[in-house]
């Protein structure tokens, strides 16, 4: 249980650097941000799929077919959108409707896979529910009140970042239940293959999408220096960057972590990358805090303790009597 909530925790870490990509490049389009990150992260995974030549082999047509679908809901689609609404509404709002992941992903995967994993009490599993949800609505409050005093706030971007992050959050509810049925499904394989394997199936596709953005833009007239834009060593860098710590490591280490937890609780440890989000965004920031913030990242991490403590029941065994 511990082993899988460090790999959890190495996983929120590395995926929080996600967040910051659109702040450091605000000029820079949302899906030429997610092409170039799964671009490089496709690139990463040659020469380690090389090295793990063996193990992909065993994967079968169907498996790299679900790779497909995963990586592309789940990485080009989910980051096109989570990007989109960073840059509409600043870090704070998409980074705080993303943290409903836990709620969401435990519920979802309490009512699809109690037949698999067990069934997480709800009577037990509500407290950390509501813990998380409370801790997430003291966050949001605080960053909508500094919207409000915002004279120069674009309401209707601010509600075009909203919706793009709900759609962010439909696709990575998806992606996480979709990952670990595989990963239960074949406990015998490497949780690196697999994460190499997504970063193989990701190439082609972030490719094909790199392409079509950039004759996109050509065909739009858009005033945009292709194919590097107009910081073409701090992109490119950049995108490398966070293709090797938030797609591959951080990959590797959720798929570590969906082996060893129930995917309820698994589903919940995702709050860890809505923390580091944070982290991460009031360091840009360059200040502290506000104090119902840190009463919220308190309640934050009180939902996840309490998450750990509960355990699922078995499924009851139907007997028959003669």
């Amino acid at each position: 249980m511990w082993t899988g909530t460090l790999y959890a925790l190495a996983a929120g870490l590395m995926w929080g650097l996600v967040f910051v990509g659109p702040l450091l490049l605000p000029e820079y389009p949302a899906a030429l941000q997610s092409v170039g990150r799964y671009l490089a992260f496709g690139l990463i995974a040659l020469p380690l799929a090389w090295m793990d030549r063996a193990a992909l082999r065993r994967l079968v047509r169907a498996d790299w077919i679900e790779a497909l679908k995963l990586v592309a809901i789940g990485n080009l689609l989910y980051y096109v959108c989570l990007a989109s609404a960073i840059q509409r509404a600043g870090a704070p709002l998409p980074t705080m409707i993303i943290g409903t992941l836990p709620v969401v992903i435990a519920i979802s995967a309490n009512l699809r896979d109690h037949r698999r994993d067990g069934r997480l009490p709800w009577a037990r599993l509500l407290p950390s529910l509501l813990l998380i949800a409370a801790g997430i609505a003291c966050v949001n409050r605080v960053e909508l009140d500094a919207l409000r005093a915002d004279p120069e706030a674009d309401l209707k971007r601010y509600v075009q970042g909203a919706l793009l992050a709900l759609v962010a959050v439909a696709c990575w509810t998806w992606y996480p239940l979709r990952n670990a049925d595989w990963l239960r499904a074949h406990p015998d394989r490497s949780p690196r293959t697999w994460a190499t394997a997504q970063g193989v199936a990701t190439l082609p596709l972030a490719l094909a999408g790199y392409v079509v953005v950039w004759v996109g833009t050509s065909l739009l007239g858009r005033d945009f220096p292709m194919p590097f834009g107009p910081r073409p060593w701090f992109f490119i860098g950049l995108m490398a960057a966070i293709g090797l710590f938030a797609s591959w490591i951080g990959t590797l280490c959720w798929n570590a972590a969906s082996q060893r937890l129930p995917t309820a609780v698994a589903g919940q440890l995702i709050v860890f990358e809505t923390l580091a989000a944070l982290a991460y965004a009031f360091i840009l920031r360059g200040r502290a805090p506000e104090a119902l913030t840190l009463v919220g990242i308190g309640l934050l991490i009180a939902g996840v303790m309490w998450a750990l403590r509960i355990r699922p029941e078995p499924r009851a065994v139907e007997g028959h009597t003669g």
